[in-house]
């Protein structure tokens, strides 16, 4: 037998798994990136423009005032035409601070004065009069004294003024551009979160498929979202409708297979084999009650009521039964011959009471019945590890002696008997098991199709009552369940598996029983457990019972929830008997299914077990669980259910 490599096909969409690669940018982000762009390109482009166009229209403006300032100090210095009083009067007009520089030169092109202005600092930035860099043409005029030509005046004005101005304004346009860019963007931000609310529910909805559960959405009112969100609303329905078929041909075949066909109860192949599973199997309870129910005279009935009637009383009784016992968290239920119906009760403390509720129950469903219907009840109670025949023959002898005594009488045979401890004793040495630190895990290989082991199956063993021998669990399980030890029971379980994973690195098994999932720390301490050895985590397999977790669904998805965070897997034990709706799988969120033996047993031989096999194996593998199988006895069953194309089997037929 070999060895499969640890964690193998461990699922890479798990919570916390990360590629590589950077993770890519969101396309909200992306939008928000674009808009930001645009915004800075356009207002700044915008306001870049608008000063440049500004600075060329001031220069050209002071450019043309120097020329007007030349033209008119030149016609009044030419009214006196000597150099010496027109140097003295631009120099008075220079000293009133209006020029940047003034320069008055003779006929010869010799200067006569030149002034020049310092620069003065002001309010304007020096970075931004660099970058504006006024610098007009300077004005030009001759100076004529009379019908001659005196000389050439140069004149160029102050442009500080133009630049406190400029700098004003570049300011007022920058804050009403930045405003005006706060109102587009708070625009923008309402538009993109009309969208992201459909993109996020679109997102939900794809990731909830991932996660196999298919939800729909209402469609949005941007068009191109509309479409998408119907297409993926049509591919959900479309699957849902898929899964709905599969789920109906299922149920089909598990009707043909393990059901009576008038009465909808077990058949007597189908509840022999869940009988000899809880005598055999060391995780159901340490024992219960066993009921026959005869329905007298079925012959005499048929011939006074006619067939259409009898079969009509029979499924009443069925009915009745049911009611009877559906308040117990499991039970079994069969129909063993035409009259006879049979009851599986485990962790019962009286044989009494439920053998009288159902005749009593009996008693008035046929009151005033002609001809009169009556019936006899005869009660055993089991125990783990007894044999199934003399357990058999013990109730059918039990039944014989109340049909002696007439109509509707019950007979018990409690020679079984009950518990030795009390609850107070039970829990005190549930715990001393617990904390001496002596419990240990057993290991059964589970097998794929090659002979490679997936994992080992680690049922807890507990040593009892001071010995050093592990006791298996049917013997201290039912007690630390009314005890209300199972989540202590589990954790210990738990830690135990995962030391064992950082030893050997091989993936291990462990139960988790329903019971444990309602204790308000099991999920925090699993939740330490896993991270103190994040290591052996992506080994460790929690498995729940089916019934148990499937009707308690909100307690389940948390586990999963904080399982998958951590690399852990979680699936359902003992399954089969309740996979009809695929919705609560789908809702669930979980990673593998393990089909109940009595599920599969025998099917090599019988065309219905193995078409509700196949069936249920299709339905299964098509919402992306792994399917096992438990208790596989027979080399012709698993040969079967390879062929129908299980991922992994245990049971003796995997340790050969």
């Amino acid at each position: 037998m070999r060895t499969a490599p640890l964690f193998e096909g461990s699922p890479p969409e798990r919570a916390g798994y990360k590629s590589g690669r950077g993770e890519p940018m969101s396309l909200i982000r992306q939008i928000w990136l674009l808009l930001l762009l645009t915004l800075i390109l356009a207002f700044g482009g915008a306001f870049g423009l608008s000063l440049v166009s500004a600075r060329a229209s001031l220069s050209t403006q002071i450019g043309q005032q120097n020329q007007n300032s030349a033209l008119s100090l030149a016609q009044i210095l030419g009214q006196d035409g000597r150099l010496t009083v027109m140097a003295a009067t631009l120099d008075r007009q220079f000293q009133l601070g209006g020029y940047a520089r003034l320069r008055l030169l003779d006929a010869q092109g010799l200067p006569v004065l030149e002034r020049a202005a310092a620069p003065v600092a002001d309010s304007v930035p020096a970075w931004f009069a660099r970058w504006v860099d006024l610098d007009p043409l300077p004005g030009r005029a001759e100076v004529m004294a009379g019908p001659q030509r005196a000389g050439m005046l140069e004149v160029q004005s102050s442009t500080r003024f133009a630049l406190q101005e400029f700098w004003a304004v570049s300011q007022r346009s920058l804050a009403a551009m930045l405003a005006l860019g706060a109102l587009m963007g708070a625009v923008g931000w309402t538009v993109l979160r009309r969208l992201r609310q459909p993109l996020a529910r679109t997102v939900e909805q794809a990731q909830a498929i991932t996660e196999r559960r298919f939800v729909t959405v209402s469609e949005p009112d941007v068009p191109e979202l509309r479409q998408l969100t119907r297409a993926m609303n049509a591919m959900v329905e479309r699957l849902r409708t898929l899964f709905d078929e599969q789920a109906g041909q299922v149920e089909h075949w598990r009707r043909q297979a393990h059901a009576d066909p008038m009465t909808g109860v077990s058949n007597r192949a189908h509840f022999m084999t869940r009988l000899k599973l809880m005598l055999q199997s060391e995780e159901h309870a340490a024992g219960g009650a066993l009921l026959l129910v005869r329905v007298g005279d079925l012959q005499g009935l048929n011939r006074r009521l006619g067939r259409q009637r009898t079969d009509d009383l029979l499924r009443e009784t069925a009915h009745t039964i049911l009611d009877s016992v559906g308040g117990a968290s499991v039970f079994e239920v069969g129909r063993l011959n035409g009259s006879d119906f049979a009851i599986v009760l485990p962790e019962v403390s009286s044989l009494r009471e439920p053998a009288m509720d159902v005749v009593s129950r009996l008693r008035s469903l046929w009151r005033g019945q002609l001809p009169p219907v009556s019936a006899v009840i005869g009660a055993v109670r089991w125990w783990h590890g007894a044999p199934m025949s003399a357990l058999l023959g013990a109730a059918d002898h039990a039944l014989a002696r109340a049909e002696a005594r007439g109509p509707f009488a019950v007979e018990l045979d409690d020679s079984g008997g009950a518990l030795a401890l009390g609850e107070d004793a039970w829990r005190q040495v549930l715990r001393d098991a617990l904390s001496a630190g002596q419990a240990a895990l057993a290991e059964f290989p589970l097998i794929d199709m090659n002979a490679a082991v997936v994992h080992l199956e680690c049922p807890l063993r507990l040593p009892l009552h001071g010995s050093t021998a592990p006791t298996p669990a049917a013997e201290w399980l039912p007690m630390a369940k009314r005890t209300q030890l199972t989540a202590q029971v589990d954790l210990v379980a738990v830690e135990l598996a995962l030391k064992a994973i950082a030893r050997d690195n091989m993936s291990r098994a462990v139960n988790l029983s329903p019971r444990s999932l309602q204790d308000s720390q099991l999920i925090p301490r699993l939740r330490t457990l896993l991270e103190t050895h994040s290591a052996s985590a992506p080994g460790l397999w929690l498995e729940v019972d089916e019934q148990g977790a499937l009707n308690q669904l909100p307690l389940l998805r948390e586990l999963v929830g904080m399982a998958h965070a951590r690399s852990a897997r979680v699936g359902l034990e003992h399954a089969g008997h309740h996979l009809s709706d695929p919705s609560a799988l789908l809702e669930a969120g979980l990673d593998f299914v393990k089909l109940d033996a009595s599920v599969t047993e025998g099917m090599a031989h019988d065309e219905a077990l193995g078409q509700h096999a196949d069936a249920l194996v299709r339905m299964l593998h098509g919402i992306g669980l792994k399917v096992y199988a438990e208790g596989v006895a027979s080399a012709d069953d698993a040969a079967a259910l390879w062929r129908a194309g299980v991922d992994g089997i245990t049971g003796p037929a995997a340790r050969r």
